[in-house]
């Protein structure tokens, strides 16, 4: 796994954003034993990506709007399940403790039941699931105030949980399934269930607890080849939810009996007559038929950031894939990276024939975010500058000498400057090299080479260059505000050494530095995420640049909670019927997000059938407004919540989305409506003759993004 970048220390370039805040240490999985291995297929590297704080809004002074849980009737309101009753299944008794057998088709064929039934309303299980501790009050206080009986765990639930008998997730691991130590502490006397939910400190993105509350109040199923521990788990597990019965008779809240199955058939049974729920085989390889989210979020990244071509000769992308082959056909390979260096003087080697034409050359660079204005020396300025010009020359097959006296360049004066002059190129017979930019998510540590050079070779001032890069080269790019106030010191440099500017005068190159769009002025390196081409995610930054987005094409904003603060004027002249504000959503765990869904993408549908973008956004650009943009994705592409969960999320470049479990789930609740109604971009012939079937389940969804924001969590 590659190493993490966090974000360094930077200085202002003029107005810098506030939107993007530090990491924080809200999210813990000390209770998560293991993680499923990624893929070998095509491991790309972890992107460098940061979790903002997304914050709540201010506490409900009043009673929270969301209607509280249905009263009476616990079981027969229940999720339907084949395990319930289990009278038709084999028992085992001791005691007053039971345990119940099943085969291999008795497992596939209740998971496959379980996954087409209607979830519970989020307002029946919320905020349960956000984990209320009665010694936390803080997060007592914020969600129930004096509703009491919301802190009662829901009799509305009764989902399915796998656990594997000897905890070993990285083989013949079944979908979904979890070891016993993610919710189950043994004890000499008897087992119980682990208490999950935080003690202290507030959060309404709690997934690393969700697992072990779904088993809670689940049927389990217990399985493996080695009978005597899958028994004895079997009945550990069965004694925890004896006295978690217990526990809650005791508060006088009734709740359904749950139970513990056991599996009788060998792993290789479900590998022969049900590979459609086995992740990884017996030999610890992935099978394909179950979706991995690590891997599913590196496809749709690499999928987005493939290397392309910006000028003759020079390609930007992800770091290749050698066994793949995908360093085939490339002469100079250039990784930028932290550990990465100047060494101009290597790739005027390589121009100059000091090595071997038949062999591929690698080369490092400095990340983004490593050289920081104003405190870089002249020999890191000149370093890139050189660099750029020897890339130039490699990939047209050039080489540079001092220009004649009738060449060089003059001020308005007559005046020589007072710097050095700019190089021209011999027509010389040099082999013309193919380079690779590349960095480890194609995006983040390339970001200076690429745009500094993108000016250089183009002639283009920075902003310019940015912006055509993204626009028409379809290339995507984070930078930190001290990568942009680096290259816009370098830009009269670029411009004035640029083979393309070798006419244009001293006062024509000023002219053209000072010449910015009005949107650079509050440009801090972001441009919004470019979720699909009619839609774009970001933030209240973003959205508060009216002169950015008509430049990157979007002419629509739908604010979500919050409202972008323009000059006056500045709406009549954007059109008012090209803004959608949503009102009274907050980031709180508290606030629906369903009911809006309609209405928020019509107003996507609206803009896309005018031919332009739309701006979806709240305060961060990743809870409120990220839900919207996952809701239309899975609406126009037919993708399932964590599918498309992994492709916003590869699409949002840097930050990581954190919508939290309340609109998570909600969204879950979504694609049961979209199966369920067949809308999609084909309309009703894209309707699912087989009604709901969900590709994985709550429990197991949370559990997943909870392990995916492991690596960035400090």
């Amino acid at each position: 796994m590659a190493t993490i970048a966090l974000p360094r220390p930077i200085v202002p370039h003029r107005s810098a954003s506030s939107s993007i805040g530090s990491l924080t240490s809200t999210i813990t999985l000390d209770t998560i034993s293991s993680q499923p291995p990624q893929p070998p297929q095509r491991p790309v590297p972890v992107p460098n990506k940061h979790i903002p704080v997304c914050p709540p809004g201010p506490v409900p002074h009043e009673e929270p709007n969301t209607p509280p849980p249905s009263p009476g009737r616990d079981e027969d309101q229940s999720q339907r399940s084949l395990l319930y009753p289990p009278d038709k299944y084999n028992r085992i008794e001791t005691g007053p403790l039971s345990l119940y057998k099943l085969t291999a088709d008795d497992v596939a064929a209740a998971l496959d039941h379980i996954s087409r039934q209607p979830l519970p309303d989020p307002s029946q299980v919320f905020p349960w699931f956000h984990g209320l501790h009665p010694s936390n009050q803080i997060q007592q206080t914020f969600f129930i105030a004096r509703k009491r009986a919301l802190r009662k765990t829901p009799c509305c639930l009764r989902g399915i949980t796998v656990v594997k008998a000897d905890g070993d997730l990285n083989v013949s691991r079944l979908k979904g399934a979890i070891a016993s130590q993610e919710f189950l502490q043994a004890g000499d006397a008897s087992a119980e269930f682990l208490e999950v939910d935080p003690r202290e400190g507030f959060s309404v993105r709690n997934f690393q607890i969700q697992a072990a509350k779904s088993a809670m109040t689940s049927d389990i199923i217990v399985y493996g080849d080695d009978d005597v521990a899958v028994r004895k788990l079997g009945w550990d597990i069965v004694a925890a939810q004896q006295r978690w019965r217990e526990k809650h008779e005791l508060q006088r809240h009734k709740v359904p009996v749950y139970n513990t199955f056991i599996c009788i058939s060998p792993f290789s049974q479900f590998e022969r007559d049900h590979p459609e729920i086995v992740a990884l085989d017996s030999e610890g390889r992935p099978t394909g038929n179950v979706m991995e989210f690590f891997y599913q979020e590196r496809k749709e990244m690499y999928d987005m950031t493939q290397a392309s071509e910006i000028t003759h000769n020079v390609w930007l992308g992800p770091s290749p894939d050698h066994a793949m082959g995908e360093i085939d056909g490339f002469d100079v390979l250039i990784e930028c990276s932290d550990l990465g260096r100047l060494n101009p003087e290597l790739l005027q080697a390589i121009a100059e024939g000091g090595g071997d034409d038949t062999k591929q050359a690698r080369l490092d660079f400095p990340s983004s975010g490593s050289i920081l204005a104003p405190t870089w020396s002249h020999a890191e300025a000149d370093g890139i500058l050189e660099s750029c010009k020897w890339i130039y020359h490699l990939a047209h097959g050039t080489h540079p000498s001092v220009a004649s006296g009738s060449d060089v360049k003059t001020d308005s004066d007559g005046d020589t400057p007072m710097q050095e002059t700019p190089e021209r190129s011999l027509e010389l017979k040099l082999k013309p090299r193919k380079i690779l930019i590349h960095c480890a998510d194609g995006y983040t540590e390339s970001t200076v080479l690429g745009i500094a050079y993108f000016s250089y070779a183009t002639g283009r001032p920075i902003p310019d260059a940015w912006l055509n890069l993204h626009t028409t080269m379809r290339r995507n790019f984070f930078a930190y505000p001290s990568d942009v106030a680096l290259l816009a010191a370098l830009a009269p440099r670029l411009l004035w050494e640029s083979p393309m500017r070798a006419e244009s005068s001293l006062s024509e190159i000023t002219s053209l530095v000072r010449n910015e769009p009005k949107w650079w002025a509050g440009f801090d390196g972001s441009f919004p995420s470019r979720i699909l081409d009619y839609m774009y995610l970001g933030n209240l930054t973003h959205a508060n640049n009216p002169e950015l987005l008509r430049s990157l094409g979007i002419g629509q904003i739908l604010s979500v909670g919050e409202t972008a603060t323009w000059r006056d004027g500045e709406v009549d002249s954007w059109g008012a019927d090209n803004t959608c504000v949503i009102q009274g959503v907050q980031d709180n765990g508290i606030d629906p997000l369903t009911d809006e869904f309609d209405k928020c993408l019509q107003f996507i549908d609206r803009g896309r059938s005018k031919g332009t973008a739309t701006l979806v956004h709240c305060r961060v650009g990743v809870s409120r407004s990220a839900t919207i943009c996952i809701a239309e994705v899975m609406r126009t592409m037919n993708m399932s919540f964590p599918r498309a969960y992994c492709f916003v999320r590869a699409r949002r470049l840097n930050v990581i989305i954190q919508p939290h479990l309340r609109f998570a789930y909600e969204l879950l609740k979504w694609e049961e409506l979209l199966c369920a109604r067949g809308d999609g971009e084909d309309g009703a012939d894209a309707a699912n003759t087989t009604g709901i079937k969900r590709e994985f389940e709550w429990g197991e969804i949370a559990r997943e993004v909870a392990l995916m924001n492991r690596p960035y969590v400090r």
